[in-house]
């Protein structure tokens, strides 16, 4: 399975860089592809790293201006003129998306494939990895949306919230058996 993981290119504390190790190794010994943001710095890297040390592929679409923050060996990297063209090609590359902590960017590419789930122009799973409560607040407003009418879908067939990777891993490889 090619997985879309959209998260943070920040170096940032054990909390979030242990737990995301841990999925990034899940990945890499199920034998699934990462295809990712492309960058070799922070969070991106960390699992870029630990997919690869597990045997797992990578395929990265960087832009043109983070280009010179690509990843150098990856399996495949592909840079995307702007930042709507590489959300397109993240998408297309993949066949689920799992959306870990991150700053505007990533929530700025989490909205956008939800919104075009929501709207039928794919219907790959998406869950949103919840590491240390960090998705809580957007947990509540999307229940929030649900209850008042904004979601013309049930929230459950929209995103998946997974407090760990091997839920998250579990929960994408049985969405894509059923298909």
């Amino acid at each position: 399975m090619n997985i879309c993981v959209f998260l943070s290119a920040a170096d940032l504390d054990e909390r979030y860089t242990a737990p995301a190790r841990e999925f990034a190794g899940l990945l890499g010994k199920a034998g699934h592809t990462l295809v990712w943001g492309g960058s070799d710095t922070g969070l991106m890297k960390v699992v870029a790293d630990g997919v690869q040390e597990a045997g797992g592929r990578l395929v990265g679409v960087s832009v043109g201006f983070l280009a010179h923050k690509a990843r150098e060996n990856a399996d495949e990297m592909v840079v995307a003129g702007d930042l709507a063209e590489r959300k397109a090609l993240l998408l297309a590359k993949s066949d689920a998306v799992v959306v870990m902590v991150g700053g505007t960017g990533t929530l700025d590419e989490a909205t956008e494939i939800l919104e075009l789930k929501k709207h039928g122009k794919h219907a790959k799973p998406v869950v949103l990895l919840n590491t240390a409560g960090f998705y809580d607040g957007l947990k509540a407003q999307f229940h929030r949306m649900e209850e008042e009418g904004f979601l013309p879908i049930p929230l459950t067939d929209l995103v998946f919230f997974a407090d760990d990777g091997p839920s998250a891993l579990a929960h994408l490889e049985a969405e894509i058996a059923s298909r």
